[in-house]
Formats: C-alpha cells, structure tokens, sequence
C-alpha cells in the first residue's frame, strides 16, 4: 500500500485526505464445474431439495485449496441455485465433520431455504464427544465469534468482527475423561460449536486446531445426526437422522470398554 505516494505498513493508521494505491491480486478466471464421483448419501430427497448424508473427509464447495473433489462435484446435476460456484448449498459442514446438511434444488428452493437458516428454523443437532466434564448437566453458550485477531485461518471470541452465535448442549453420556455430548445449533458460524466448546474447557476429541489430536480416531468426533424443518414449499416436517459413522461408533465403544 502506498500513501500520496510513499510505501506504508498494513499497520499504517490514516488521518483522512491521503490518497491511496493499493494493487489488487489478479483473479484467476472461473474454472467451470465438472461432475465427479463423490462418496456421499441422499437422506432425502424430492423436487425441491436435498439432505445429504456427508462423510468426514469431504470438502462442501470448491475453494482455492479445494478445485476437485468436492460435495459440489458430487451434487452437479441434482443441486441448483444460489452462488456461481457453489451451486444449491445452503449451509456447510466443515471437511471432518460428518453428517446432514440440506441442499436446493432450485433459485427459489435456495432462497426459502436460507430464508430459515436466517430465521433460525432449521434444526441442526450434533454429536460431540469432548474432553473433559461439563459443570452442569446442559447449558447455553452465547459468546460472539469471528476471525481470530492473530491467526485469520481460525475463528475466535478474540475477535474484531464478533458475529452473534449460540449453541446449545447436554450431557448425553459421561465416560472416564469424555463426555459424549448432544449438540444444537441456534446460529451456524464458521466452527462455532469447536470454538464454543474449547471456550468452556471441552476440547473435541480429534481436533487439532481447537480441541485435542487423536491419531487413533484420525478426525474429529463431531457428527451432524439430525436435521429438521419446515418444508419451505409444503409446510410439512421434515425430520432426517444419520447414525454414527462407523469410526466414531467404534472408539466410542473402545471408550465405554475402558470404563
């Protein structure tokens, strides 16, 4: 960045009236979308829209790290509306977070669909097995996060852009060291529920960036078991549940065999 025609520092605090240069980075052009085989299940379906049963792994939308291979890959054809490149997704789930997530089928399904994303009507509840014990048996975080002061690659409560956010929990089941908690979104930010619970002392299992690496389970232990809502066109419920992956299910039980 230059200021009337001296190079600054990105920390360069401005008075008011300098004249700014600045050099965007080239974008590189759009590369269209080509259909791909991607492992994944439909939990539901008709004309309208989509639940999709996603395994840890995959990645939701194409992003610069991310040109193949892609949830978005796997739905070309099935999915539609909303942005270029990301068609039909409403909302996401981060790469080794299995589960639900609904898609549209359509500009007007996409548009009635995030109509209760932001009315905060459609029901999102997780499994998460943490480490550590809760101080009470269920409990409301409301903690306002965003991109970490410090580190933009990770979302914080320390953060200059707070974004309302609101998570639910109860304690499901207490192991030796592990609680196994039942999840509910109220808001969907960016690795809301790994932040909020690091935030009250209850890392996730498997989690490198803010719970605690586990090598034998090799992702981490959060898992979108339940969707439901309002059906946008027809006003009837839609209720989805997935199971347990099988990886989280058997470390699950390893957990119960050692008390």
């Amino acid at each position: 960045m230059r200021v009337d025609g001296s190079a600054q520092a990105k920390s360069h605090r401005l008075e008011g009236g300098e004249e700014l240069e600045v050099q965007l980075p080239a974008q590189e052009p759009q590369v269209a979308l080509q259909a791909e085989n991607v492992e994944f299940r439909i939990a539901y379906e008709d004309d309208h829209l989509l639940v999709v049963d996603k395994p840890a792994g995959v990645v939701v939308h194409p992003a610069a790290s991310h040109g193949s291979g892609t949830l978005v890959h796997g739905l070309l054809g099935k999915a539609g509306g909303g942005e270029e490149g990301r068609p039909g997704i409403v909302h996401r789930l981060d790469r080794d977070t299995s589960g639900l997530l609904v898609v549209a089928r359509s500009e007007e399904a996409h548009r009635r669909l995030q109509d209760l994303v932001r009315d905060r009507a459609l029901e999102r509840r997780y499994v998460a097995l943490v480490r550590g014990r809760p101080r009470s048996w269920r409990g409301k975080i409301e903690a306002p996060i965003g991109r970490d002061r410090d580190d933009p690659t990770r979302q914080s409560l320390d953060t200059e852009r707070p974004r309302d956010a609101v998570t639910h929990f109860a304690v499901a089941e207490l192991l030796r060291g592990h609680t196994l908690v039942n999840v509910r979104l109220e808001t969907g930010r960016t690795h809301q529920i790994r932040v909020h619970l690091a935030a009250i002392d209850l890392p996730v299992v498997g989690d490198p960036v803010y719970g605690v690496s586990e090598a034998a389970l090799g992702r981490q232990f959060l898992h979108a078991g339940e969707l439901g809502f309002d059906h946008p066109f027809t006003g009837e419920r839609v209720e989805v549940e997935s199971p347990l992956p099988p990886e989280l299910d058997s470390y699950l039980g390893r957990l119960r065999a050692n008390g």
